[in-house]
């Protein structure tokens, strides 16, 4: 192994410890290359973690060796590494998260070998109230991205109707994701039913393409699960600008609504991201000024027949 080198960012110098390991087995690009991506989509990492408890996906040896789901920051952290304490009723324990607030953080934790961040959708401020509703779609096995396509020219239409201002981005797999801000004035609870009240409006729209149906038996081959419980407390999926844990260093990418007929998930690693970060921006920069009225959602939810196969809360 080569070195350590040492990272300097926002006053801070961050010793990066094997920097030549490979980490993406595709084309070779190591610790250090991806530390250097998440310095190039700096603003845009952060805006997607910050002041959100956020789980570390940690992969040691690299994306093809084993991965570490870390909840509880690691033991022998910097002091000025920001942490949030939540608690996790099913089993009565509390664990203190990474709560990132620059990019000094992100790059402590590439060190630490994360490769994806996935965050609450709350803020340390409530940890139990949340600010995002999440729209999760995920294709069945077999299901290619043009289906994908079709049931988010569905939803984008929903959201419209509704008023809601919705930012798309790319799974970073075979899916994709579209995150709305609310007020932060609703439980897990009815943020989810709120997420199911969408989920079956986008269905009844497109029924040969979109399924709600919780059990996997029950849902047919060739459709799009709108995974309506990714709302649910404790529930996190890969940020916006999260590098995912394949072979090509595929990444989570915001897209331009436009964007989506003419997209391809592969189209988005460490490679290619931070020359498109440079040219178009950061997409979800205005997120935080577009903040959705959720209650009349709720109200759909209201006027809908009971969930018979909605799982437990957990």
């Amino acid at each position: 192994m080569t070195e350590a080198a040492e990272i300097e960012v926002d006053g801070r110098t961050v010793r990066l410890t094997n920097p030549g390991r490979v980490y993406f087995s595709a084309r070779g690009e190591t610790k250090l290359d991806l530390a250097h991506y998440y310095l190039a989509v700096a603003d845009g990492i952060v805006r997607a973690l910050r002041d959100r408890p956020c789980m570390m996906h940690r992969f040691p040896t690299g994306t093809d060796g084993e991965k570490v789901h870390q909840k509880r920051l690691p033991k022998g952290a910097p002091d000025w590494v920001p942490t949030v304490r939540v608690h996790f009723p099913r089993y009565n324990r509390t664990a203190d998260e990474l709560c990132v607030a620059s990019p000094a953080d992100v790059i402590w934790a590439v060190q630490m070998s994360t490769v994806e961040f996935h965050p609450w959708n709350t803020r340390a401020t409530d940890v139990e109230t949340p600010d995002e509703w999440r729209i999760d779609f995920d294709p069945m096995p077999g299901v290619e991205f043009p289906t994908i396509r079709r049931v988010a020219a569905v939803a984008h239409e929903v959201l419209d109707e509704l008023g809601a201002v919705g930012f798309p981005k790319t799974s970073g797999g075979k899916g994709l994701h579209v995150y709305v801000r609310i007020r932060p004035e609703h439980s897990f609870t009815e943020v989810r039913r709120a997420a199911l009240a969408f989920a079956r409006e986008v269905e009844r729209r497109a029924p040969d393409l979109v399924t709600t149906a919780w059990w996997r038996k029950d849902r047919e081959p060739g459709t799009v699960f709108l995974d309506w419980n990714q709302n649910t407390r404790d529930h996190t999926i890969a940020s916006a600008y999260s590098v995912r844990g394949t072979p090509e260093a595929r990444v989570s990418a915001p897209l331009r609504w436009d964007e989506i007929d003419d997209a391809e998930p592969g189209d988005f690693t460490i490679a290619t991201m931070p020359a498109r970060y440079a040219e178009v921006g950061e997409l979800h920069a205005t997120i935080d000024d577009e903040v959705f009225d959720l209650r009349a959602l709720l109200d759909r939810a209201d006027r809908d027949d009971g969930v018979p196969d909605e799982p437990p809360e957990v």
